[in-house]
């Protein structure tokens, strides 16, 4: 049995709560402790990830559908299969040019977005 100090180590995708950051936009917060983190976000066609900066490395993988993704002053168009990695302090955003779904990988993991789940 896990101690309150550890990491939740089985989670069923169904017994994670979902969130609404923004309109269009869910996110699951799946599994973390202070160092990892990895988070699911589904958008509907259209929404905006927008574009924002942190300290965390990311590395987003593109579950499903298809993405215009904005990296400092770059932008390309990723789809499924796909992924992208984004230093700390570097601005990114997204559009979902459909239904999509990508998974976000931080470390250390986002504090914020614990906060907002408490």
């Amino acid at each position: 049995m896990n101690s309150p100090n550890d990491p939740q180590r089985f989670l069923p995708g169904d017994g994670c709560a979902w969130e609404k950051p923004g309109p269009g936009v869910r996110r699951q917060i799946l599994g973390h402790d202070d160092q990892l983190m990895m988070v699911r976000v589904q958008f509907e066609k259209d929404a905006v990830g927008y574009v924002h900066t942190h300290p965390h490395r990311q590395v987003t993988y593109i579950e499903s559908g298809s993405f215009e993704v904005m990296i400092g002053d770059e932008k390309q168009v990723l789809k499924g299969g796909d992924c992208y990695f984004i230093p700390p302090d570097i601005p990114h955003g997204v559009v979902a040019l459909e239904l999509s779904s990508l998974l976000d990988i931080f470390t250390p993991a986002r504090e914020d977005f614990l906060a907002r789940k408490g």
